[in-house]
């Protein structure tokens, strides 16, 4: 209950915040290009509070000295424009911004040059582009404020691969460090994921350098040619290439509860198992898997002890899976990890990734040009189906990754709001009607053809976009659907 409800709070607050900023934009442009605002609301709905602020520009009307006669009439003094409101709102998914618009209302008339059809076509498509380019400008600043306070990471350390896949066969091993994907270099496994895809998503030729522990270094190449919709289905990278990512933890065990399976056979805090029932077991995981499958059987567990192999017998413990089948077991034998070899691992490879102040910038400015040109890149290749479409996410996704990320910490936090708000800023510039690019496509129309579009021509654009918006939806809540039931 606790992790659904952090989930929530931070999809509201991811949510309210991005599409703020994004709305921001919109608002703070079209002030700056005499666009007259009627509202800025964040959240939708009823206010809950709201403000009026008097608009700075007045518009004088200029008397006409046409004879001598009519030259004794007094100036007219200045006339008030209506006032701005602001409004926080009772439902926090968003926000808009609304602008006089002659097409929506009557529009006074010393208002009327201030309205948005009565602008200049260039300055509303900048205020169109204003929203999606503070989405890029927010990306741009939560990394720069990552790369200054130093962004964690885990290094490209290959865990176990798989017999027999593309991985091994390309002779990639265990415990080799992936120090650059397509010649270029990766501080962390983030950034080795991201090559990869930029690499499958270029020509399915994935080029790997790889170092071992001497210091070695050595290219690999993956072919993965054709498989590119299979290899983009949610969880199938890794799987598909044939390798975990590492580093390995190995099944050390640490502290063992009297009484139980492990304790009992004669196993000690500090044995490494190496084979269990006749399986091999590289990595502590592994063994809790073995071991959970295998409820009250008697079986053989290979150990290395300070160096030395002992072969001991093991008689697994059973224990009904909570919130299970009626009559499920599983095995356990009452072991933990071993935490000095945790400790040690995580210190040896740990990364952080920092600049200063000043460099900071540009990396940030990379990184948001980098993850919005495989943004762009992974929908056009959903549209020519060469990317599996499961990637779209919906609500209930976003919420669960925005919820682990919030646990997770500030810095994981401000990287899954940099990719939301990159998303955000690629969707909204994709040529639907209901969107900003579908409106910028409106006003380019408009200054080819010379006048507004018919609206008949625009009622028909708006059906078009509400049936393409309710696709995408369908498929996004589709795939949170089928998530969820595994």
């Amino acid at each position: 209950m606790i992790e659904f409800l952090s989930a929530i709070v931070a999809f509201l607050v991811a949510i309210g915040v991005l599409v703020t900023i994004h709305e921001f934009g919109h608002f703070y442009v079209a002030r700056r290009l005499g666009f007259k605002v009627l509202r800025f609301s964040i959240g939708f709905g009823k206010p809950l509070m709201r403000w009026r602020e008097r608009d700075s520009a007045q518009v004088m009307r200029i008397p006409q000295r046409i004879t001598a006669a009519v030259q004794s009439s007094a100036e007219q003094e200045p006339t008030a424009a209506t006032p701005t409101e602001y409004w926080l709102s009772s439902i926090p998914l968003g926000g808009y911004v609304k602008l006089l618009d002659e097409r929506e209302a009557p529009v006074p008339r010393e208002d009327a040059h201030r309205a948005f059809n009565r602008r200049p076509v260039p300055h509303r498509i900048a205020v169109l582009l204003a929203g999606p380019g503070f989405n890029f400008l927010f990306a741009i600043v939560a990394y720069w404020l990552m790369f200054v306070s130093g962004v964690p990471g885990i290094k490209a350390i290959v865990g176990p691969v798989t017999p027999g896949t593309v991985a091994a066969e390309a002779g990639l091993l265990v415990d080799e460090q992936i120090i650059a994907v397509g010649g270029h270099s990766t501080e962390t496994w983030e950034g080795a994921v991201l090559g990869i895809l930029d690499e499958l998503l270029a020509d399915g030729l994935i080029n790997f350098t790889v170092r071992d522990s001497n210091g070695r270094t050595r290219p690999v190449e993956l072919d993965v040619r054709g498989r590119e919709a299979e290899l983009t289905e949610p969880e199938g990278l890794f799987v598909g290439l044939g390798f975990e990512p590492g580093p390995i933890r190995p099944a050390v065990l640490g502290e063992l509860r009297e009484g139980f399976a492990a304790e009992r056979a004669g196993l000690r805090s500090g044995d490494r198992v190496l084979a269990l029932d006749g399986q091999p077991v590289n990595q502590f995981s592994e063994l809790v898997e073995v071991v959970r499958d295998r409820p009250g059987k008697l079986v053989t567990v290979v150990v290395d002890r300070l160096g030395k192999e002992f072969t001991l017998e093991m008689e697994i413990g059973d224990a009904a899976v909570e919130g299970g089948v009626p009559g499920e077991r599983r095995g356990l034998i009452g072991a933990g990890e071993n935490p000095d070899v945790i400790r040690a691992i995580a210190a040896n490879a740990s990364t952080t990734e920092r600049y200063g102040v000043f460099a900071a910038v540009p990396k940030g400015i990379a990184k948001t040009w980098e993850m919005s040109e495989l943004t762009v890149r992974m929908l056009g290749r959903m549209i020519t189906g060469d990317v599996s479409v499961r990637n779209i996410s919906g609500p209930i996704n976003i919420a669960s990754y925005a919820g682990d990320s919030a646990r997770a910490g500030l810095g994981a936090f401000l990287s899954f709001l940099s990719i939301v708000s990159i998303s955000l800023g690629i969707l909204n510039l994709l040529p639907v009607p209901l969107l900003d690019g579908g409106q910028i496509v409106y006003q380019l129309a408009e200054a080819v053809k010379g006048s507004p579009l018919s609206e008949r021509s625009m009622v028909f654009g708006q059906q078009v976009g509400f049936l393409l918006l309710a696709v995408l939806m369908s498929f996004a809540f589709y795939n949170d659907i089928s998530r969820i039931l595994g």
